[in-house]
């Protein structure tokens, strides 16, 4: 399985930096087996039956890119340099690991001031990432960061605007709640309260699962040979009442839709063994065609970057065939691409549990 049989020529234009408004106008290509059909995220309503649960990640992300100050002191005088910080993930010894520009100006134990209350000192080194000890904990560095931190947007967006005050709200998902995350969970973007309303009035069910978005999935695929890739690991969990709510769901034959390729590769870590049981720790599961699926029946996701490990994910649960025509339609439809961009819902053939009628 080669890296090439996931690649795809993708205009510049439809890649998306900035979000419809409102967020669940956005379109919406649904792919049934092989039948296309040109929607918007609203009309879910019409292609979710009651019965049906929607999995949906509740992490929540961190205003995770710094700028700040590096000062010295010499024999020629005082010096500043510009330095530039995003927070990848908590360690176990209290530091953030963090990708640190230029780390070259940087030396062990200096001080860099991102703003008057929020400081940190470079502790270590380790592949390319700097360990960093902030002056703040807890609710004290939460509410610094809020305050000196901007949304760690995804570098193809990064690179044709900064961040601004827009973005964060429009990068996190209107349910989020458990911060961790260095990246948005895009496909939970589209949905804003009246959506929810609504599906819950048709008696569509909710069930939250937290997967800690790691910068991690920005990553290009190196290798030739798509199986030998190593996937970044990212914490998540699935708690006991996420675990009974998703298996009640199947033994009554509903289907279980995972809102994004997060919470799609947590619910199947979960269920490695065959079922869905309650699961918490870092997952490196990496879901390429020819994986077995135990416990996703559809899935809703934005469109991916070429060559991604998310083409490989959503190529195993339709077919190679059925996603190079998906994308061929959104490519030619102007659907609109990446974080920002605009949605699919995935129903891939032979995966309909629903019961017959007695």
């Amino acid at each position: 399985m080669k890296l090439s049989d996931f690649d795809f020529d993708l205009p510049e234009e439809l890649i998306a930096t900035r979000p419809a408004t409102p967020r669940s106008s956005a379109r919406m290509l649904v792919a049934e087996g092989c039948r296309l059909t040109d929607q918007v995220v609203t009309d879910l309503v019409g292609w979710l039956r009651p019965g049906d649960r929607l999995v949906l990640n509740d992490t929540r992300v961190i205003p995770a890119r710094l700028s700040g100050l590096r000062h010295r002191t010499g024999a020629q005088g005082a010096t500043s340099a510009r330095i530039e910080a995003t927070l990848l993930e908590p360690r176990s010894d209290g530091t953030w690991a963090a990708l640190v520009k230029p780390l070259k100006k940087l030396k062990i134990n200096e001080q860099i001031v991102f703003s008057d209350q929020l400081s940190a000192r470079l502790e270590g080194i380790a592949d390319g990432q700097g360990h960093l000890r902030f002056n703040l904990t807890g609710e004290d560095f939460d509410a610094a960061l809020a305050q000196a931190g901007a949304m760690p947007l995804p570098p193809y967006i990064a690179a044709k605007r900064p961040a601004d005050s827009r973005d964060l709200q429009d990068y996190q998902t209107v349910f989020a709640r458990t911060p961790g995350a260095v990246a948005a969970p895009t496909a939970s973007l589209h949905f804003d309260r009246p959506l929810l309303d609504a599906l819950a009035a048709m008696g569509v069910t909710f069930t939250h699962v937290t997967l800690h978005v790691g910068a991690g999935t920005f990553l290009p695929v190196k290798v030739e040979d798509v199986t030998t890739h190593k996937m970044h690991a990212e914490w998540g969990q699935v708690s006991a009442d996420a675990a009974a709510e998703i298996a009640a769901t199947r033994a009554a034959g509903g289907r279980v839709i995972p809102v994004g390729t997060t919470a799609l590769r947590l619910i199947e870590t979960a269920a490695r063994g065959g079922t869905i049981k309650p699961w918490e720790g870092p997952t490196d599961i990496f879901i390429y065609p020819g994986f077995e699926f135990h416990v996703t029946d559809a899935l809703m996701t934005n469109f991916h970057l070429p060559k991604s490990t998310l083409m490989m994910l959503v190529s195993a649960l339709m077919g190679q065939q059925a996603v190079r025509d998906i994308y061929a339609h959104a490519i030619a439809a102007r659907y609109r691409f990446f974080s920002y961009g605009d949605a699919s819902l995935l129903l891939p053939a032979g995966r309909d549990r629903r019961k017959p009628t007695p």
